[in-house]
């Protein structure tokens, strides 16, 4: 039984250096630059997922009112971080 396919004829552009290496390989698998472009949709569309749907609400971290730095001055802050640092670095 013989399968109908509709095309549609459209036009697209390329960079030249895409286009003379995609007629390259046209040309050594004896297909033509339309049969390419073909082969190349179908794999894209095989090869990566499906978008998945927008999350219903923006997601937003967690907050806690037990984080930060409360009650250092500026000065033990910086030494707290300097402490912090690789013993072995000037």
């Amino acid at each position: 039984m013989w399968k109908i396919f509709v095309m549609t004829k459209t036009q697209i552009q390329v960079p030249e250096e895409l286009f003379e290496e995609l007629r390259a390989f046209a040309r050594q698998r004896e297909w033509s630059l339309a049969e390419t472009f073909r082969r190349g949709a179908e794999l894209l569309l095989q090869v990566y997922p499906e978008v998945p749907a927008k999350p219903a609400a923006a997601w937003t971290p967690p907050s806690s009112s037990r984080v930060g730095w409360k009650g250092l001055s500026a000065e033990q802050l910086r030494d707290a971080a300097f402490a912090d640092g690789d013993p072995l670095l000037p």
